[in-house]
């Protein structure tokens, strides 16, 4: 949960990539894996509900990143409280944007549950398929946990650098 808190793919991924040999239960992984990210989410989205203006302000590398993505997000706004969650990049600003616009906590609470669950799902399965198809153990995660960790990073950043020159495409053309 912590893991996902702080860096979502990679903490997901090397955990579900232990449910096949049992380590770990694959319902209380997507759980813990939705939990820490839900947690996330809602926080920079009560700050952007709270303070956002301010907050933002304060942050000058923040606030040249919002206005571009404010703009995407009035143009796309089912789109992205659908799938927030898997543009990597974009994880603080969305929620504080969000937070900041007149979706109301009640209708973030929706999007946040299922975007989440979405989320915990689609990237633990792809977790578990990895560590059966290495046939990943604790003992080679205990060995090798820096090479796992940039593999997984690599493969997160390979990926959300993909989505987001996607985003930042459509969000140019706004």
């Amino acid at each position: 949960m912590v893991g996902t808190f702080f860096e979502g793919e990679t903490a997901i991924l090397i955990a579900s990539s232990l449910i096949y040999k049992g380590f770990f239960s694959a319902p209380l992984t997507i759980l813990f894996a939705f939990a820490g990210s839900f947690v996330s989410d809602w926080l920079y989205y009560l700050i952007g509900r709270i303070n956002g203006k301010l907050f933002i302000e304060r942050r000058p590398k923040l606030h040249a990143k919002v206005l571009p993505v404010t703009n995407f997000f009035r143009e796309n706004t089912i789109q992205i409280l659908l799938t927030y969650r898997f543009l990597y990049g974009f994880r603080v600003i969305i929620p504080l944007v969000i937070g900041m616009s007149s979706i109301r906590p009640r209708q973030y609470l929706f999007y946040s549950i299922v975007s989440g669950l979405i989320w915990a799902t689609t990237v633990s399965t792809l977790g578990f398929f990895i560590g059966k198809l290495f046939g990943i153990s604790t003992a080679q995660i205990k060995a090798n946990l820096p090479v796992i960790l940039a593999g997984f990073g690599a493969f997160g950043l390979l990926f959300g650098f993909a989505i987001q020159r996607i985003v930042k495409h459509k969000m140019a053309r706004v």
